[in-house]
């Protein structure tokens, strides 16, 4: 079997309301998690995770990039809003983006798949670029089909032209599951399907020698969110991502099996355990993975 590490990549961090991202918790509890600034907005990273199986490559989402105009990326909060952190962290790690095999992309809201982009004064020249030009870009089909028609409630979170770019790549792959991934990869990765936050998102699941780490996107965002019942504002479904989550840590090793946070600005990854009133909370934690084996 050969040798599997991953790699936490921070791209381009944002702000947004403390309200939306923590739903049904009041601001009385959440504020002590994660302090707001004037305007009530929070700090969030949008970290990838760099998965390196052999010689090939994979990453795990994009972030939010720098493709926004300014307008746009002032009302999120992005941070270094002309740079392309994503791009610029991967080469100074050796990994510069063209070096990439696949990018597995678990939905496509703007602040997971906004990174495909180059930054906005190169985007806004030619809007259908893609960044990781040796890559296959990887999606599940319901999310696609999302994307491509998203209901009212959530049309602000997807990029009009990214299904349209991603296609003409020639290099898109829509997939329902893990076996339709390609025999190189098909027996490291496997995938936990969520429809809470967003119809048909995929939550990827790298299978390693001592341990499975789960890239766990907008269904668990950071630490706050291990506990079952919080939800986000966003999510379109709460009660059934309430589900989802106990099923993913009844499927799951405690004190072993890994989670893998895209938002957390503090926690890049932690095992989990139940505490003595049952209630999930951190096992052991990790604010840096770099070439980490698992």
């Amino acid at each position: 079997m050969d040798l599997i590490t991953i790699t936490a990549i921070d791209g381009n961090a944002q702000k947004l309301d403390g309200g939306s991202m923590y739903g049904n918790a009041p601001r009385a509890v959440w504020q002590k998690w994660t302090p707001p600034d004037d305007l009530g907005r929070i700090d969030l990273s949008c970290r990838a995770m760099l998965v390196e199986i052999g010689p090939t490559k994979i990453l795990c989402e994009t972030g939010i990039g720098a493709f926004f105009e300014p307008k746009l990326a002032d009302r999120y909060g992005v941070q270094t809003p002309s740079t392309h952190r994503l791009q610029q962290e991967l080469e100074a790690i050796g990994v510069p983006h063209d070096t990439i095999d696949y990018v597995i992309l678990s939905h496509l809201h703007f602040d997971h798949a906004g990174g495909l982009f180059p930054a906005y004064q190169e985007h806004i020249k030619d809007k259908k670029k893609l960044l990781f030009p040796k890559a296959k870009y990887i999606v599940g089909i319901k999310a696609w089909e999302r994307a491509e028609s998203p209901h009212p409630r959530d049309q602000a979170s997807f990029i009009p032209e990214l299904t349209e770019a991603l296609h003409k790549s020639g290099r898109l792959l829509l997939i329902s599951n893990a076996k339709d991934l390609s025999p190189e990869i098909r027996p490291y990765i496997d995938f936990f399907e969520s429809n809470g936050h967003t119809p048909g998102q995929l939550l990827t699941i790298v299978k390693g020698q001592k341990r499975k780490v789960i890239f766990t996107g907008d269904l668990i965002p950071g630490t706050p969110w291990m506990h079952i019942p919080i939800t986000m504002g966003y999510d379109r479904f709460p009660e059934m991502l309430i589900d989802e989550k106990t099923l993913l840590y009844s499927s799951l090793d405690e004190n072993k099996d890994m989670l893998f946070f895209t938002h957390d600005t503090k926690t890049k990854a932690a095992t989990f355990k139940k505490s003595e009133k049952r209630k999930i909370v951190v096992a052991e934690s990790w604010d840096r993975l770099h070439k980490f084996e698992i």
